[in-house]
C-alpha cells in the first residue's frame, strides 16, 4: 500500500461522484474546486475535495487518499479528521472551507495513516497502534 497520508476505505457497496465544474462568465475568487461525494447506502457525504489526492471505487468500495488530513480519532460518537496543511494555492480555495471532517463510523471501513492501520469497523471506537 503506498504512503498517503491518510487513507480511508469506504464500507461497500460505495461509490465516488464529483461535481463537474461550473463555466462563469463571473469573476469568482476562492470558490474553491468541484465537490466531490462518497455514496454509501443511498447516503451522499461530502467531502473535502481540495484535500484528495487519490480515489478510486473499482473494488465495490470507495478508498479516498487525503494529503493534507490527519485521524485524531473518536469524538461524539464520529470518526474525527482535521486539516493540517493546505494541498492548493489560498486562491484555489474555498473561504468556507471546513477544517474538520467528521464521519459516521457505520461509513467507514478502514483508516490508514502513512500506511499504517490506525482504526478498522471492529476496532470498538479506539486507535490501533500506530
Amino acid at each position: 500500500m503506498q504512503k498517503i497520508p491518510l487513507l480511508i476505505d469506504f464500507v461497500g457497496p460505495s461509490s465516488l461522484t464529483r461535481e463537474d465544474s461550473r463555466v462563469s462568465q463571473l469573476p469568482i475568487v476562492g470558490n474553491g474546486p468541484p465537490g466531490t461525494f462518497v455514496v454509501v447506502a443511498n447516503i451522499k457525504i461530502s467531502l473535502p475535495t481540495d484535500q484528495i489526492v487519490s480515489t478510486d471505487d473499482s473494488q465495490g468500495f470507495a478508498r479516498v487518499g487525503f494529503g493534507g488530513m490527519q485521524f485524531v480519532g473518536m469524538e461524539n460518537e464520529r470518526l474525527m479528521f482535521v486539516r493540517i496543511r493546505e494541498m492548493l494555492p489560498e486562491d484555489q480555495l474555498s473561504p468556507a472551507r471546513s477544517h474538520t471532517m467528521r464521519l459516521n463510523p457505520e461509513w467507514v471501513s478502514k483508516v490508514w495513516l502513512l500506511g499504517a492501520l490506525v482504526w478498522h469497523s471492529g476496532a470498538a471506537a479506539s486507535l490501533l497502534d500506530c
